[in-house]
């Protein structure tokens, strides 16, 4: 693997660069749990009763909005961000949405005193237009460069690059939980810490060069050669760079010859593109209602619900549960995801996440925390332990996998409908479920962990069963795999592209001797 990295180290650090923006959408999605649940805030923003106890319905409603509103503002971006990509390229469309992010981050940090919660709220909505788009629009970029033997590996680097975010935002949390009770910095530097990645990915945006994927779909077929050949370390001439950019090159031909004058119906009806649009929306329904992003928004509140009371002891926990995740993550990423396919990791993911969910609700049905205990009790440590486990199961397969698989099977020229049109669905339930998890967990208690368990098993694992697997092969194959075109007619479209960029090859060399002569 060590010769692999060596040989992709161009494509590593693109794909490093681009995920600080999914850096930002971990990071944004674990923090406003966090922050709500702080005592000061509560008490800042009129979050408690006259007699100073939480006033749970205010305290929902609030931590609801300020989670969910975030959503609603990726929603549109998502779907923004695919005329914009398609005509600018990735590189500079997720700069100008960084630029938005930053914007949405200073208003949520400077809420306070004379400035309302409604501060928080319109930054909240910015920062999540911006995080829409760059989820939609980082994904598709990093798989157009990535050679098809690591396209799984690299392209999962965005699971990674979240749960880095997300655990960050849990000891973020628990540090300003620990040592600062009072005083608006509980919210300012946890909302404030956003701006650190958000300009690591603008400035990294200048080191790196734009898909040559895009720029062939655009015309741009010399400048496309050249940035293929720099990102796989060889020349313009070298055998495989050439017979990797023919293949793009066709396929692209094919698509618009097939659909010539259709317009923005191609990209929904166009031929095999259909059913593509379907696994894309569904997949990531089953990703939202598979439970982990109600852990992941609400993660102190859960711990809570589960014996873990007290700032320190939610927090603590969640951190922990953060950490986890990013280990497990990775391991997969980098050791399996190339080696045991999509399908079958998906299958073992969702089977596993139901057992243990099941689990955690028998276990709170029939051993209910107690209040106010100061140290969680025995049964409240093992339903944490298989919190913990279940997020391994979680990051084998429906963490990482949805992005990698939806990356996989677009063609070069809708992907950046078909990624907007997923992440637009992933933002949409995303907002359903981040809108409802306070009042779920309050008014279910173990119940939710059973229907997240049926979910698991009865929905997510059948699904898994009944999608076509693509490890190992290239984007351009998806057309066969998917019906659009047949595999003879796309094996001869490589052949005579290969001819046309031989012939071009040979003009070349033949105008470089007669100007030497």
């Amino acid at each position: 693997m060590s010769s692999e990295i060596v040989r992709n180290i161009r494509v590593y650090w693109l794909a490093f660069i681009v995920y600080w923006g999914i850096v930002l959408f971990g990071y944004d999605t674990g923090i406003g749990g966090g922050v709500v649940s702080m005592a000061y805030f509560k008490e800042h923003f009129g979050l408690l009763n006259p007699d100073g106890t939480a006033n749970t319905e205010k305290a929902n409603a609030v931590s609801s909005n300020v989670v969910s509103v975030l959503q609603a503002g990726a929603l549109v971006g998502a779907l923004v961000s695919a005329p914009v990509s398609s005509a600018y390229g990735r590189k500079y469309t997720l700069f100008g949405f960084t630029v938005f992010f930053c914007i949405g981050a200073i208003l949520q940090t400077v809420a306070g005193g004379s400035r309302s919660i409604s501060y928080i709220y319109a930054g909240r909505v910015l920062a999540g237009f911006g995080i829409g788009a760059i989820s939609a629009v980082a994904p598709a970029f990093v798989a157009e460069c990535c050679p098809k033997n690591s396209r799984g590996r690299i392209t999962g680097l965005f699971q990674i690059m979240v749960a880095v975010g997300v655990m960050i935002s849990y000891f973020i949390n628990l540090g300003v939980g620990l040592h600062i009770k009072s005083g608006p910095n509980v919210w300012r530097i946890p909302f404030g810490l956003q701006l650190v990645p958000a300009g690591i990915l603008a400035f990294g945006l200048l080191t790196i060069k734009e898909s040559p994927r895009w720029l062939a779909s655009k015309g741009r077929t010399e400048e496309a050669l050249r940035n293929l050949a720099y990102l796989r370390k060889t020349s313009t001439d070298e055998e495989n760079t050439r017979a990797e950019m023919a293949e793009i090159e066709a396929a692209i031909e094919e698509e618009r010859e097939a659909r010539k004058g259709l317009g923005l119906r191609e990209a929904f009806l166009g031929k095999g593109n259909f059913i593509r649009f379907v696994i894309a929306v569904v997949i990531f329904i089953l990703q939202q209602w598979g439970g982990q992003n109600s852990v992941n928004y609400y993660a102190p509140q859960i711990f809570e619900s589960i014996g873990y009371t007290g700032t320190r002891n939610s927090l603590l926990a969640s951190g922990i549960y953060g950490v986890v995740k990013v280990v497990a993550t990775a391991l997969f990423v980098f050791f399996m995801v190339d080696s045991l396919g999509r399908k079958m990791s998906l299958f073992i993911s969702s089977v596993g996440m139901g057992t243990l969910f099941f689990i955690i609700g028998a276990l709170l049905k029939t051993h209910p925390p107690p209040k106010d205990a100061a140290t969680p009790p025995p049964a409240s440590k093992a339903m944490a332990a298989m919190l913990y486990i279940y997020v391994c199961f979680y990051s084998m397969g429906w963490g990482p996998l949805p992005w990698v698989y939806v990356s996989d099977i677009f063609p070069t020229r809708t992907r950046h409908y078909g990624l907007s049109a997923a992440s637009a669905s992933q933002w949409l339930f995303n907002f359903c479920l981040s809108k409802v998890t306070p009042d779920l967990v309050s008014a279910l208690g173990y119940k939710i962990f059973l229907m997240f368990a049926t979910i698991n098993i009865g929905a997510m694992a059948t699904f898994s069963l009944l999608i076509p697997e693509t490890k190992g092969r290239s984007l351009e194959e998806m057309d066969v795999i998917f019906g659009s075109v047949s595999a003879d007619q796309r094996r001869a479209d490589i052949a005579r592209q290969e001819r046309v960029l031989d012939h071009e090859n040979e003009t070349t060399s033949e105008r470089s001797v007669d100007n030497k002569v």
